[in-house]
């Protein structure tokens, strides 16, 4: 039954995900933390498999459709994502052996989710003006910052990717939408290779990945074709909307711990 769930939630949120940029991660996290099944750590490694997995399909639909990258922006982002996604996984390893509570440190990834989504919903309501850096320097610090926070957070990336790509480089909702789900790819495959040579899979229960990785991939396909079908508009209205509802569950999340 638990498996019927999860494959529900993530094709729903990987969906939602791909079509705004935000991964997926974002709403799979706070959604499995409320239903409780399994732990803060367990969850983290299976939000992290089903928001790679989806940005494996839809990036690969993406290049197939032929869409206008920007190939220099990409390549250095998402090096930096990969450093990025590393130094997550290092520094939440870092937190779980100094407070050695799970509690503990949901609290501090409600708290970093919560700040990172309100300036995601306060910059595209109000759009403050965007810089305009063309960098590579910029490009590769924008790559870590974003992978470490996304590894850390084990939600792939969230709407803090897609804002501060916009912010940054003054990219439009949609593009910065696409490459944000090539940092999420990246970043993520990253944080996977840094379980693998510490801690194994052993320690997380992979039948659930039969239920996990069909699920991410058919969100990764529909959020693609729902993404070229709409406008960009409705790709703001989606990001705005699916922010406010993540923020309203993160926040009955960390009063529940308290």
């Amino acid at each position: 039954m638990i498996g019927l769930i999860y494959f529900a939630v993530i094709v729903l949120a990987n969906t939602v995900g791909s079509v705004s940029g935000i991964g997926g991660g974002v709403i799979i996290k706070p959604i499995l933390d409320f239903i409780g099944f399994h732990t803060v750590t367990e969850i983290s490694f299976y939000s992290t498999v089903a928001v790679f997995t989806m940005a494996i399909t839809s990036t690969i639909r993406q290049v197939k459709a032929r869409n206008n990258f920007n190939w220099k922006i990409i390549w250095w982002v998402c090096m930096g994502s990969v450093l990025g996604g590393i130094l997550g996984n290092v520094v939440y390893e870092g937190f779980f052996k100094l407070f050695n509570d799970e509690t503990t440190i949901q609290f501090i990834q409600i708290g970093v989710t919560v700040v990172s989504l309100l300036f995601a919903f306060l910059y595209t309501r109000f759009r403050f003006r965007a810089l305009v850096l063309t960098t590579n320097f910029w490009y590769f610090s924008c790559g870590i910052f974003l992978g470490a926070l996304a590894s850390f957070l084990g939600i792939g990336g969230g709407p803090i990717n897609v804002a501060l790509l916009m912010f940054m480089f003054k990219l439009p909702i949609k593009k910065a939408a696409l490459y944000s789900i090539c940092i999420i790819l990246f970043s993520q495959a990253a944080k996977l290779l840094a379980i693998f040579f510490s801690t194994g899979f052993s320690p997380y229960d992979l039948q659930m990945l039969l239920f996990i990785i069909p699920a991410a991939a058919i969100g990764g396909l529909l959020g693609t074709k729902v993404s070229h079908r709409i406008s960009t508009q409705n790709v703001t209205g989606i990001f705005e909307l699916v922010i406010l509802i993540v923020l309203a569950i993160n926040v009955y999340n960390g009063y529940q711990l308290l």
